[in-house]
């Protein structure tokens, strides 16, 4: 191709350009959620992420960090969850401004971002603005990243992503105030929680690493040092939310052995990467899911993606003109591809012997609790061996086309072969349940597409019909835009934001009594509970308004009212143990175990919506039991009895015996109790020491103090919290400390502290030489 304006065509797209063009795709898409008319609702959007935001928005108000949950699973540590994103810096986006409109615009503000940082990572690989601009728009819209709409912190994790990637490896090739720029962003993706794709990113860094250690593409031992100063700083600047995390991880339900491979991308998962609705039902609020897994509602990569990813790992002649900038050598391209095909590989689980067989080899594998996880790397991956068929195609020389022509065409044939295949088998041997009719018209559409994206890859090829060729590249990447907006129902159905109005359930259940932080605690029945599960209505708004009526999940915390179980990824490991005496059937029924718990409304029996009022409940705080000490298996099934009496007996772990001087049921009175977010303030009058049981969830960061102060916290009834008080009238406070986090905080600030200080230092050195020595301003 001659340097005509049509091959400029290819580069006209400038940061600027993409940027806005990518930010008006995701308003063609969100225009209601981006307008504030309408809010996401679907799924953990709206039974984890909101109400989870709006606790912390509160507490933000109250001039509080959110260490602790009392509403939900008896109480349950908040910030060292990691995914709920307490210290990620942009989450102050939706705690100042009105959460019904910022939540989602933080959700889709990052999905821009995450478009804008692969253009950047794309362009530096390739050289191609264009390809760059068409692995942004591939990244952004695709079908997990839009399933990844209803998670705030994976999709904030998601869209630093291509960040982490080039600002690292620019750490390590050029050192210098690099170094502190890829700490930052490190930072950055670690604070937002989302684990498992922090785990494939960084995984995916150490593998690129070692190619060029290996390759010696710069100097061996810089690279070393560099590499690991990058690693040890985003451990460090981020220690105040890693050490909380990895404390609660090792007391909670999965510290020993946890691993969870359900949700395997099924045998036959791959033909949804051509035909997006082959196998699967819309059941759930109209939201497409295939069968055998509920983690994503597509992971669809779109037609021309995928068709330009396939390209780039087929060999062939390549060649550049002079003046026009190559591509990164094929070894980065081989190794992108290997390493998409293992991980789809790997999202495959149990369905293959890879998967099993690296996880005994590889135990911390079993990270990933769901293996369909895995197609993250996959979308991560496809964009940008896809940019660099684009790359390659922009720079063929003059006469070349042709080859490169037969090439797409047989891509292009085997894929439409291989849709012809999938629709065929499809329609004669459906699944229970497949809308057949949806899946052909599903499957003929994207046959439509692929044949317009085919079309417009002949036309790049060409070097005639130069007037339309100007147009192609745009028209390619709205094309890939249209074609995954259109591959299956909306992911992210929206509703009016009424339906999270604060107190709204509170107000139409009029509950008597009204369970509030400190004096009761409503309990969703174990039926109730899988009931949920399976209950779907296909209207978003009546499922989420349903549900909130029988506070599934979190939604309790729209109204304030504290309840026995919760919906989070980690639980202390007592706490676990009890909600699964309730909650691992669907017919347990422990009404003294209930009333310690300080339950005064259930679900009604056979109901999923009604409540029912329960009399006999306990105050939350209680004193004079007598202790009995027992170990863990022992005190479990002594709380199912049905002569457990609260009020009467506490079950002390046997350890504690030397600690305990009370011996009997003694009398003992509380005489007012406050209980906070994270704190409780409870007046006792005993007329002999005396044990005060409170009905707190127990874990090892709270504190207590008698008269001002320390006393002994004592775990009891297996996951509960009791203090041992002299003669007399006293006042018990307990507090939750968070000692890893007060210790993290330092690191952290030191962290930052000598980022700052290293980066003042090599501005004043000067700018680091690029790696051929030339001064890099030149």
């Amino acid at each position: 191709m001659s340097e005509t304006s049509e091959f400029r065509a290819f580069n006209r797209f400038t940061p600027l350009r993409f940027g806005i063009l990518l930010a008006l795709l995701i308003f063609a898409a969100f225009p209601q959620v981006l307008l504030g008319l309408q809010t996401f609702v679907v799924r953990d959007y709206g039974f984890f992420a909101y109400p989870l935001a709006h606790f912390q928005q509160e507490c933000f108000h109250h001039g509080e960090l959110p260490f602790w949950d009392p509403y939900n699973n008896c109480g349950v540590p908040f910030l060292a969850q990691w995914n709920t994103m307490p210290l990620y810096p942009l989450s102050l986006i939706y705690l100042l401004l009105p959460l019904t409109w910022s939540l989602s615009f933080f959700c889709l503000l990052h999905l821009w971002f995450a478009g804008v940082g692969m253009y950047f990572l794309a362009r530096r690989w390739t050289g191609s603005n264009f390809a760059a601009a068409f692995a942004g728009v591939a990244f952004s819209f695709n079908g997990l990243s839009l399933n990844l709409l209803m998670w705030p912190s994976h999709m904030a994790t998601f869209g630093w992503m291509p960040w982490v990637v080039l600002a690292v490896e620019l750490a390590w090739r050029e050192g210098g105030q690099k170094i502190i720029l890829a700490a930052l962003v490190g930072a950055m993706q670690m604070l937002a929680g989302g684990p498992e794709i922090i785990l494939l990113a960084w995984l995916l860094l150490l593998v690129l690493w070692i190619q060029q250690f290996i390759r010696g593409e710069s100097p061996r031992a810089p690279m070393c040092g560099r590499f690991l100063l990058v690693v040890l700083l985003v451990m460090a600047l981020t220690a105040a939310q890693l050490l909380p995390f990895l404390d609660l991880s090792a007391h909670s339900q999965r510290s020993i052995g946890y691993a969870d491979t359900r949700w395997s991308m099924p045998g036959w998962g791959w033909m949804n990467l051509l035909v997006p609705m082959a196998h699967g039902s819309t059941r759930t609020e109209g939201v497409f899911f295939q069968y055998g897994q509920s983690w994503t509602s597509s992971y669809y990569l779109g037609i021309g993606a995928l068709w330009l990813g396939l390209l780039a790992l087929c060999p062939g002649r390549r060649s550049s003109a002079a003046g026009r900038p190559r591509t990164v050598d094929e070894r980065r391209v081989w190794l992108l591809g290997g390493a998409a095909i293992l991980a789809l590989i790997f999202a495959l689980g149990e369905n293959t012997f890879v998967y099993p067989a690296f996880r005994r080899i590889i135990p911390q594998l079993s990270f990933v609790t769901y293996p369909i996880k895995y197609v993250t790397l996959v979308a991560f991956l496809v964009p940008l061996l896809a940019a660099f068929s684009l790359a390659r195609l922009q720079n063929l020389e003059s006469g070349s086309g042709v080859h490169f022509r037969k090439r797409i065409i047989f891509a292009g044939t085997i894929l439409l072969a291989l849709i012809a295949g999938i629709l065929f088998w499809t329609w004669r041997f459906p699944f229970p349940g497949d809308a057949v009719r949806a899946t052909l018209l599903n499957g003929l559409s994207r046959a439509f597409f692929l044949l317009v994206t085919g079309g417009l890859l002949l036309l790049l090829t060409r070097e005639t019909g130069r007037g339309l060729r100007r147009f192609a590249p745009l028209l390619l990447i709205v094309v890939a835009w249209l074609d995954v907006f259109t591959h299956e129902p909306r992911q992210n159905p929206t509703v009016p934001p009424s339906v999270y109005e604060l107190n709204l359930a509170r107000a139409d259940l009029q509950m008597d009594p009204q369970p509030d932080l400190g004096g009761s605690r409503a309990m969703v029945s174990p039926m109730a509970a899988d009931a949920f599960i399976h209950f779907a209505s296909g209207d978003p708004k009546r499922n989420y308004l349903a549900k909130r009526a029988g506070y599934c999940a979190n939604v309790n915390l729209l109204d304030a009212v504290p309840k026995v179980d919760g919906f989070f990824s980690l639980t202390p490991r007592e706490s676990d143990d009890l909600l699964s005496l309730f909650y691992s059937t669907t017919n347990a029924d422990f009404p003294q175990l209930e009333d310690f718990l300080g339950v005064s409304q259930i679900t009604a029996p056979g109901e999923m919506f009604k409540w029912q009022a329960r009399t006999n409940f306990l105050p939350l705080a209680t004193a004079g039991q007598k202790p009995v000490f027992l170990d863990d298996a022992d005190a479990l099934r002594a709380l199912t009895r049905p002569d457990f009496d609260g009020s009467k007996v506490v079950f002390l772990p046997p350890d504690t015996e030397p600690f305990v001087t009370v011996t009997n049921q003694t009398a003992a009175r509380v005489l007012k109790s406050r209980f906070g977010t994270q704190s409780a303030d409870i007046e006792i009058v005993a007329e002999a020491p005396s044990l005060v049981v409170v009905a707190q969830a127990w874990y090892h960061d709270w504190r207590a103090e008698v008269d001002g102060k320390p006393a002994r916290l004592l775990r009891a009834n297996h996951a509960f919290q009791a203090v041992e008080i002299p003669e007399g009238p006293h006042r018990l406070q307990l507090m939750y400390r968070d000692r890893a986090f007060e210790t993290g905080a330092v690191v952290s600030l030191l962290a930052l502290l000598a980022c700052f200080v290293y980066a003042a230092i090599s501005s004043r050195q000067g700018p680091t030489p690029n790696e051929d020595g030339t001064d890099p301003h030149q």
